[in-house]
């Protein structure tokens, strides 16, 4: 499993595959949807499917793949393997959504929740699938929210594709098993290996579980809070654990929006307002970010003069 893709840029989502066998391109197939991390507050979520011909669901089961939560870490890592192994029949694929995609989705002035992220996810992962000619016939969904609404959506979209969505999916059908540990090992190693930009210095990795009520999470949420910038983009800001110790310990800013005049919000609260730098009493101030002038000048010229600057026109 080559993580490079998403390591090299940790900021955006992304998507990785294994090669489709052949055997997936001429003979009716099954896939498996499940993901891995969705309730901690560090890390990314990382929805995964995996496929094979139901002629091989037999085989599968014969590895013993199971729901990758009662698993330790190296008997996910050995199954892992086995998979890999069994390329020749099995492939998988995955989408690995950054803390920072899932934050400013469900931050965004028209809410992107979490449910939504991850019904679109598994949707993409499947059309992945159909377009990668892999001939399906039957899908099998943990589920996200109500399983007979989710399962009716699915249905609609794929039609002429059996669709089940249950809760525990990934303990009752191997092949939602073998996507949970595709999932799930993807997700251990980027979070192990996480490539942080902001300069933190040597970073403590030892941050427990990630999930919120982790103390040794919450101690690394507090150690690692900057008061004016707030968290490393490992953070997912939106979990109300990172809003919380943001309020509490970071400082106060108000932001001028469009519902309130922004010099009178300024001064109720004792502050100046940025507005006022370029308002006529800001005296020399504003005269060296004066507009554009007939004679050549430009935004970032002392007024009356000429000059050149990024901001100037030809």
């Amino acid at each position: 499993m080559d993580l490079t893709p998403f390591e090299t840029d940790n900021s955006v989502s992304c998507r990785l595959s294994s090669q489709i066998p052949d055997a997936c391109r001429t003979e009716d197939c099954c896939l498996g949807i499940d993901e891995a991390g969705r309730g901690p507050v560090l890390g990314p979520m990382v929805y995964g499917i995996c496929f094979c011909p139901i002629s091989k669901k037999e085989e599968l089961k014969n590895l013993k793949v199971a729901d990758s939560k009662t698993l330790t870490e190296a008997e996910r890592e050995n199954l892992f393997e086995k998979l890999d192994e069994a390329r020749s029949y099995v492939g998988w694929a995955l989408q690995i959504l950054s803390p920072n995609t899932i934050s400013t989705s469900m931050l965004q002035r028209t809410k992107y929740n979490l449910n939504a992220l991850s019904h679109d996810s598994a949707i993409g992962l499947v059309q992945y699938a159909l377009d990668s000619g892999v001939q399906l016939k039957e899908v099998f969904v943990d589920t996200v929210g109500p399983a007979d609404k989710y399962e009716d959506k699915l249905s609609k979209l794929f039609p002429g594709i059996e669709v089940t969505v249950r809760p525990k999916a990934d303990s009752l059908f191997p092949i939602v098993s073998a996507a949970s540990i595709c999932a799930k090992v993807a997700r251990d190693r980027v979070v192990k290996a996480w490539n942080f930009t902001e300069d933190l210095g040597e970073v403590d990795t030892d941050y427990g579980s990630g999930y919120p009520n982790d103390p040794k999470t919450k101690a690394w949420l507090l150690k690692y809070l900057d008061p004016v910038f707030g968290y490393p983009q490992f953070v997912r800001f939106s979990w109300s654990t990172a809003q919380t110790l943001m309020e509490s310990k970071g400082v106060a800013v108000h932001w001028d929006d469009d519902e309130e005049d922004g010099e009178k919000a300024a001064q109720r609260r004792n502050n100046k307002s940025m507005l006022s730098y370029f308002s006529a009493s800001a005296g020399d101030f504003n005269t060296f970010w004066s507009a554009p002038t007939n004679d050549g000048g430009s935004i970032a010229s002392p007024r009356g003069k000429t000059g050149k600057s990024c901001f100037s026109s030809k």
